[in-house]
């Protein structure tokens, strides 16, 4: 049975369901029915906790429709400098580790992040405080330890189940599922979320799955190929 999230924030909402942040009424109505459909308890391959997740994304959507940024007014004044300052990092940094370059009150600074940071995590440099915070991604999502990706793969893979390579948004992922993992288009994969760090366990994958479009590149390919038309102007 599918593990369930102790709660569902708006981004998990939208990864459940399979929209993006400015998706509109007509497609998450659309997206509600397919969900739906595939978790329905009365199905042979049926998951009664996943369907109530999938309903309760689609009224938490409803209630929170999607509105636009606004941005504040520029102040021609800059605010004094805080000890405590916000890190925005993206998913696969968080993940993986990497490098940041920020220019902090005049001062360059080069931060090498660890592997598995979390949201709210300290991250102290020359005396400054670093707050981690997670920058939003399409079709991945970091709950607690736990990494929510959406994967594109043979469609073949969905009907019979077996071995996938699903193309997401932080790469290629490997895995086998079930029959049933298959019909219901989302797999849980045991510690291979965050990795473990400091005071966190290692999290869980969940991939949702969705079937590819025949003769569609995966996002590896299609970059590499922009990669070489560059290189060849």
């Amino acid at each position: 049975m599918t593990a369930r999230p102790a709660a569902l924030t708006l981004s998990a909402a939208r990864a459940l369901l399979g929209v993006a942040a400015d998706a509109g009424e007509r497609e998450l109505r659309t997206a509600y029915r397919e969900a739906a459909k595939r978790a329905h308890p009365d199905r042979p391959t049926g998951d009664a906790a996943l369907f109530r997740d999938v309903l309760a994304a689609y009224r938490l959507l409803q209630e929170h429709p999607y509105q636009p940024a606004t941005f504040p007014p520029a102040v021609t004044t800059p605010p004094p400098m805080a000890d405590r300052v916000y890190l925005d990092i993206d998913i696969a940094t968080a993940v993986a580790g990497g490098a940041e370059d920020l220019a902090i009150d005049g001062r360059h600074l080069r931060l090498k992040l660890p592997a598995g940071l979390r949201e709210g995590d300290k991250v102290r440099v020359e005396g400054v405080m670093f707050e981690v915070r997670l920058r939003p991604q399409e079709g991945a999502l970091v709950r607690g330890d736990d990494l929510w990706l959406t994967g594109k793969v043979d469609p073949r893979v969905l009907a019979e189940g077996g071995r996938v390579d699903a193309d997401t948004p932080l790469g290629r992922r490997p895995a086998w599922i079930s029959t049933k993992a298959a019909a219901r288009g989302l797999v849980r994969l045991p510690n291979q979320g965050l990795p473990a760090r400091a005071n966190h366990k290692a999290g869980d994958l969940f991939l949702r799955l969705e079937a590819a479009e025949a003769g569609a590149e995966s996002p590896a390919r299609s970059l590499l190929k922009r990669f070489a038309a560059a290189w060849a102007a």
